[in-house]
């Protein structure tokens, strides 16, 4: 029990779509994992599950970005600068006068031809305050960017989902290749005690050298069988390792078999499995929450034609250096009413309601084509339970043909000829076999997967 405690807090880590991307929990190399522990691993620790994992943290950050157009905005500044101006430009006609003593008009001001005034050096400090009082299309902008967000967590429930199900199906590959090794050894210990037999008959003189030779050719095609096997083994547990994640040298230990899966469950009628698919797809979460988002933003790109009221603040202080500096402020509130854009606001309302409306038809389609999986999934699974059953009776009777040619072949009366007509017949059982179990147990990860529930296996 010890060494799956590992395994078991990376499940409880699997969460909903909706938890951030986190370091996938290391796993130790004795650790043990059945069909549903490799999915739940695999929907944490894949690569594709953790990207997506990424993006949805990508969408909570432009959530924040929207709302920031809903905060207030704060700057400071500080600026010392030399200048010099020329006071004709200053649009200021300065009236001269009279003298009064002499009656004479007085001297301008400055030159009306204009003279260069200074360099004069100011010292300015400032900070301004925006903050917007009423902007209805933020606020929607906002709405929209959570939903978005939503969909993207939801995606990546989807992954993980898809992930789980990559990791069951090679957990079964390698399930499908162990057994696949087991049946060849059983081929090469029948075809070792044919040969045993052949030998102990030629030289009790029963027997005769053809029977020997036939025997031997028997077990050297098995041997090639069994390396064949042992071979699709290992490379299927690399492929199992990769959708794990895990080193390609992890030593894990797969505590599930295809004999002790469940093979007699209880089927749901189509109706009741596709109402769970479409209550719990992670999939069809994401394209509803795509479709919440487009209409809402349609709604934040109308609002823009609405006025918006924002207030503002500048203060600071200012002067030729810094032991006078002078206090100066500019407060007031603004009102922005939109009034005519170049029909663009209408443009970008057509645009968004036109993704409203993709995104609308790609949830109906996802819905027709989760129920399209889910009763094919229903019909491959009963078709799968038929043919194991067939698969079984063969494989019986193949047995039973193996053991009584043996038999006549032992007692003398018969060659080995039916002998090894009967092991091959049991050589292609015990495959069909296996492959009936492989297949039925693959079709109940295809119906997990259209349902939305590959992580929820046992």
């Amino acid at each position: 029990m010890s060494a799956r405690l590992p395994v078991l807090a990376a499940l409880l880590a699997v969460a909903a779509p909706a938890l951030p991307a986190q370091t996938p929990a290391p796993v130790r190399p004795d650790t043990q994992l059945t069909l549903g522990q490799a999915a739940r691993l695999a929907a944490v620790r894949s690569a594709p599950a953790q990207a997506a994992l990424l993006r949805a943290r990508q969408a909570d950050a432009r959530v924040t970005q929207r709302r920031a157009d809903l905060l207030p905005n704060v700057t400071g500044a500080a600026s010392d600068n030399t200048r010099t101006f020329n006071t004709a430009t200053l649009g200021i006609d300065f009236p001269t006068g009279t003298n009064p003593v002499t009656g004479q008009p007085n001297p301008p001001v400055f030159d009306p031809n204009g003279q260069i005034m200074g360099p004069i050096q100011v010292l300015d400090l400032r900070a301004r305050v925006a903050a917007p009082l009423l902007d209805l299309s933020a606020v929607e902008r906002v709405r929209a960017a959570r939903g978005q967000a939503d969909a993207t967590r939801a995606d990546a429930g989807a992954q993980a989902e898809q992930a789980a199900a990559v990791a069951a199906t090679s957990y079964l590959r390698v399930q499908r290749a162990e057994a696949q090794v087991e049946n060849r050894r059983a081929d090469s210990t029948l075809a070792a005690e044919l040969v045993s037999i052949a030998d102990q008959q030629l030289r009790a003189g029963t027997g005769v050298a053809l029977d020997v030779t036939r025997a031997r050719a028997q077990l050297a095609g098995t041997r090639a069988q069994l390396i064949a096997a042992r071979n699709e083994r290992d490379r299927t547990r690399l492929e199992l390792l990769r959708a794990l994640d895990l080193p390609l040298d992890a030593a894990i230990r797969l505590t599930d078999a295809l004999t002790t899966l469940p093979v007699d469950e209880t089927l749901p009628d189509d109706a009741t499995a596709v109402s769970r698919a479409l209550a719990q797809r992670p999939d069809l979460r994401a394209a509803e929450r795509q479709v919440e988002a487009a209409q809402r933003q349609i709604t934040a790109v109308r609002a823009e034609a609405l006025p918006t009221v924002g207030a503002f603040a500048d203060g600071g202080a200012t002067g030729r250096t810094a032991n006078h500096l002078l206090g100066t402020y500019t407060w007031g509130l603004q009102v922005s009413v939109p009034v005519f854009d170049g029909f663009r606001r209408g443009a970008r309302v057509e645009e968004t309601r036109a993704q409203a409306d993709e995104a609308e038809l790609r949830r109906r389609d996802l819905q027709a084509q989760a129920a399209v999986e889910v009763r094919g999934a229903l019909l491959d699974l009963r078709g799968a339970r038929e043919q194991l059953v067939a698969a079984r009776e063969r494989l019986q009777l193949a047995e039973l043909e193996v053991s009584q040619a043996r038999d006549r072949f032992r007692a003398g009366v018969a060659g080995n000829a039916d002998v090894v007509t009967a092991s091959q017949s049991l050589t292609g059982a015990r495959t069909a076999y296996v492959d009936a179990l492989s297949l039925y147990q693959s079709a109940r990860v295809a119906l997990a997967r259209a349902q939305g529930a590959v992580t929820q296996l046992p």
